[in-house]
């Protein structure tokens, strides 16, 4: 008998996914994918991780004796709205019959946004939240092929482009589902050129973007059952990693495909909310964002629960997760919040994830990122948090 209170069975929406092509060498069939579009595609990468590997020159030999011709973008760092533009204006004459994003999650992000836009070749800014001119996107979009080569954004699963402007101190989201991929090859032999203080953030990432899924309400039986697995999966993988061992990469990759599915579906919480704010403002890796204030986080959410919420079905969730964590299914709600709490200040410190002062953020900042973390992670979180909480999470982790 499980120890989680199940949801009553209320209405809930599963959004479009793309077809997933999962494991060990299915990156070997992403040109026979591209081919059944077309003979054009464009290739939006990262800098040179990616293209400096062996895969690389298999899939351009590849492409050459399909016939296919490509085009090949990098991106520097995260995408900018005008980064978008430009690269949008630049190719949107090509006859490209599909767009394949191939690394981590700003490749996915910003070859995501260029599929949308370069049929119709207007700006991103028409389409962006909160801050574009509220134009409602229509498509029809390129179709979309994602390859992710880290383990943690999940953004081969979503459908949303995240766009960065640190001039004007935004970090939002290009959102239809059209956007989404039509197709995910998620092959965890990609994950060997990744840097480890990389692949520790992402999955940090993946992590919270599981707990965030599980605990929030609009959580449904089928995300639960996909979060927790992803949880179990994660700890498979994460601990060999934590050792700094590469042994088992298809768990951490399992993991991330798995969050982004269920972020997709129910909206992710507080760390979120306050990441996309310090990522709009500092260089604060997302995933690192994530990590250094997850176990705050948590632990403001479960206090705050316990004072105001005490029957919220998060409390049972998050010892759930507690459970999966210390390895003992029988422990009792108190233990394993106790426990949950004491995991993920460990991870924190054995870790080394850096504080926000490492990134030049001082406590005259607290106030700005706490009056723009208002977005819509924030709305997903099991409870309202207090500007005072917000302001203590920020403080302790400075």
């Amino acid at each position: 008998m499980s120890t989680v209170t199940p949801m009553p069975l209320s209405c809930f929406s599963i959004s479009r996914l793309p077809r997933i092509l999962f494991g060990a060498g299915e990156f070997s069939r992403l040109a026979s994918e591209i081919a059944g579009y077309g003979d054009q595609v464009l290739i939006v990468t990262g800098g040179s991780s990616f293209t400096d590997r062996s895969h690389w020159g298999v899939l351009q030999s590849e492409l050459k004796n399909l016939g296919i011709s490509w085009s090949l973008i990098r991106i520097p760092g995260e995408p900018s709205p005008e980064w978008i533009d430009q690269a949008v204006a630049k190719h949107k004459k090509a006859n490209f019959k599909v767009v394949v994003g191939i690394g981590g999650g700003s490749p996915l992000d910003a070859a995501k946004a260029i599929a949308g836009l370069l049929p119709q070749g207007n700006s991103v800014m028409d389409h962006l939240e909160g801050v574009g001119r509220g134009v409602t996107f229509v498509g029809p979009s390129l179709p979309y092929i994602a390859v992710p080569t880290t383990a943690g954004t999940g953004s081969e699963m979503t459908k949303n482009a995240v766009l960065s402007c640190s001039e004007k101190g935004f970090k939002k989201s290009f959102r239809d589902e059209q956007l989404t991929a039509q197709v995910a090859i998620v092959d965890p032999d990609l994950l060997a050129s990744c840097p480890r203080p990389q692949l520790v953030a992402n999955a940090m990432d993946a992590f919270t973007q599981l707990l965030e899924s599980y605990t929030s309400p609009r959580s449904n039986p089928i995300t639960d059952a996909l979060a927790l697995s992803g949880i179990e999966y994660f700890l498979l993988g994460f601990s060999k990693n934590s050792e700094a061992d590469l042994a088992g990469p298809e768990y951490l990759a399992y993991a991330s495909m798995i969050s982004g599915i269920c972020l997709a579906q129910t909206g992710l919480g507080a760390v979120h909310g306050i990441a996309a704010a310090l990522g709009a403002h500092f260089s604060i890796p997302h995933g690192v964002a994530c990590g250094t204030t997850l176990a705050a986080v948590t632990k403001t959410n479960i206090a705050a629960l316990k004072e105001r919420q005490p029957d919220a079905i998060a409390l049972n969730r998050y010892a759930q997760v507690g459970r999966l964590l210390s390895h003992q299914l029988e422990m009792d709600q108190q233990s394993a919040l106790t426990a949950l709490e004491k995991t993920l200040w460990s991870w924190t410190e054995i870790l080394e994830i850096p504080k926000l002062s490492h990134y030049a953020m001082t406590a005259a900042d607290v106030d700005q990122i706490i009056a723009e973390s208002g977005g819509n992670s924030m709305k997903t979180n099991p409870l309202v948090l207090t500007t005072q909480e917000l302001k203590e999470i920020l403080l302790e982790r400075l």
